[in-house]
């Protein structure tokens, strides 16, 4: 399929939904797995049309934490197809995965956001005939989580979230939020407001959100990966985030859907100017990586999301994780277990036995791309 680079990639979005499902993601991992001999040689296991394709031996990676539930679903998948086969990934948040990568640490990163110009600049002296390229692999929305005893259907807005955030507002009956809430029975509880403490791609994609969604209420870098702002309480990891949301009352957080969904945790609903508030879902979320424009060249597919959409059922604050790997000059002794295994990841099947995890699929032209390109990696 030709790629229109301009388009907005909607239709094909919820294509993909159609096909892989609605992709609703938790923590838990799948009972798909399916077992076998597999091995390396161009072998495909019987059960799960995994193709080994030479696959052996230990592949490093690192990287996203966003992207950690779906990874563990094709690393369970993938090792059990493939016999001697070890991916080792570690969930250390989209920075520290590129630092690991253009370092030469890992044969591939997992970012929540795309190379900036000077890390794909760095980039070239690990990959030596090459660069870093962005593979899409799996998108998803970022949750706002909350626990606020008595309220379980929380809207808000950009401006009044960037308030939160910012240490502006810091009691949950503040105007603002009543404005938004006319018939919820709101406390005087003070807000516990927490982030992330390493650098990561989900809170770029928030700040990227904030941003643009509300400029006059937040103001700092939208491409810093590190939290920005003031005051508030940190936490290494989405995990520890959404845990402590879980354990503090009037705490809000951000995080991927997958882990409020694991701990059955409210998440707010957002007032983006459409007729009705918006839920943080997987079909809500596709219905806004459908309207993404490509703003890569060549084999590399970074994404433009359009944060201030309107669209109907659109739920803006989005992320897609990316694969993060050589398009030439990759090491020898583990080209082929990085070709196997992104090649199953981006795979239908790798797609779908994400159907019982909180991710929305990537839309189908991005998805037949993607499948494209990573045999060409050398």
């Amino acid at each position: 399929m030709k790629l229109q680079r301009k388009n907005g990639l909607r239709a094909t979005a919820l294509g993909a939904l159609a096909i892989s499902g609605a992709l609703v993601l938790t923590a838990c991992g799948s009972d798909d797995n399916a077992g076998g001999t597999g091995g390396s040689g161009e072998k495909t296991n019987a059960a799960s049309n995994v193709k080994c394709e030479g696959a052996k031996g230990q592949l490093l990676s690192a990287g996203s934490t966003a992207q950690k539930n779906a990874m563990d679903l094709w690393v369970k998948n993938f090792q059990a197809a493939c016999s001697g086969v070890e991916i080792n990934y570690q969930a250390i948040g989209s920075g520290g995965g590129i630092t690991k990568f253009n370092q030469g640490q890992v044969a591939f990163a997992g970012s929540d956001s795309a190379l900036k110009p000077e890390e794909v600049t760095e980039s070239k002296k690990i990959c030596k005939t090459g660069q870093g390229i962005n593979l899409p692999m799996v998108g998803g929305p970022i949750a706002i989580g909350y626990k606020l005893s008595g309220v379980d259907n929380l809207v808000l807005d950009a401006p009044t979230l960037a308030k939160i955030f910012d240490s502006k507002i810091k009691k949950w009956d503040d105007e603002a939020i009543k404005k938004l809430n006319p018939d919820a029975k709101l406390p005087s509880t003070t807000i516990q407001a927490f982030h992330r403490s390493d650098e990561s791609g989900t809170t770029q994609n928030l700040g990227k959100y904030l941003s643009e969604a509300a400029p006059a209420d937040w103001k700092y870098d939208p491409k810093t990966k590190s939290w920005p702002a003031e005051g508030g309480q940190a936490a290494n990891g989405s995990s520890s985030v959404a845990s402590s949301v879980k354990d503090t009352e009037g705490a809000i957080g951000y995080f991927e859907l997958s882990y409020a969904t694991a701990s059955k945790m409210s998440t707010v609903k957002l007032d983006t100017g459409a007729a009705a508030p918006v839920e943080a879902t997987t079909e809500n979320a596709s219905k806004a990586i459908g309207a993404a424009k490509i703003k890569g060249t060549g084999n590399d597919l970074a994404l433009s999301l359009d944060y201030k959409t309107k669209v109907e059922g659109a739920y803006p604050i989005v992320l897609v994780t990316y694969e993060i790997a050589c398009d030439k000059g990759n090491k020898a002794e583990t080209l082929p277990t990085l070709k196997a295994f992104l090649n199953y990841a981006v795979s239908e099947e790798g797609q779908k036995v994400l159907a019982d995890a909180d991710y929305a699929p990537l839309p189908a032209e991005i998805a037949t791309k993607v499948r494209e390109i990573v045999p060409t990696l050398s």
